[in-house]
């Protein structure tokens, strides 16, 4: 997401979004329209010690949006308690929103099937991710997996 300006090349770190149900304030005034900027590695570092997401680890996208959402409506101080204060359809479009400006949503391609020639598309994972082998944090083999394996399983 860059545009380019002559030689200097900008980035885009700010997003708008608007929100299927919108935030009620305690006035009763409805804020649907907001910003969300990208988030740095601080953003995601960061809330893992707080004693809230240590507790309660579905907590964490609740620090996180209170990081990078800049503003809902009029509301500039956006804090945990409002982005508790969303209903869940709106919470789950900023979580959404979050996965893709950051990169961490699966890629859409257009594919042809070669049977029928009909085109779709389908999601593909991030590089490095199968949902066959998925990430166990681990990289270490393990001491006996040579001698386990029986090679490919029979047809």
């Amino acid at each position: 997401m860059k545009a380019s300006r002559g030689r200097e090349v900008m980035y885009v770190t700010e997003h708008e979004f608007e929100l299927p149900m919108g935030y009620l304030d305690s006035d009763g005034t409805l804020h649907r329209h907001g910003v969300m900027r990208l988030a740095t590695a601080a953003d995601e570092i960061l809330p893992m010690k707080d004693p809230r997401v240590r507790a309660l680890p579905t907590y964490l996208i609740v620090i996180l949006l209170s990081r990078v959402v800049i503003r809902i409506g009029t509301i500039t101080d956006i804090n945990p308690g409002v982005i508790e204060g969303l209903f869940s359809q709106d919470l789950t479009h900023l979580q959404e929103l979050y996965n893709h400006i950051n990169g961490l949503s699966a890629r859409r391609i257009e594919i042809t099937c070669p049977h029928c020639s009909i085109e779709f598309l389908a999601e593909a994972p991030p590089p490095g991710e199968s949902t066959a082998t998925p990430w166990t944090g681990s990289t270490r083999r393990s001491p006996d997996s040579d001698s386990s394996s029986i090679g490919p399983t029979p047809n």
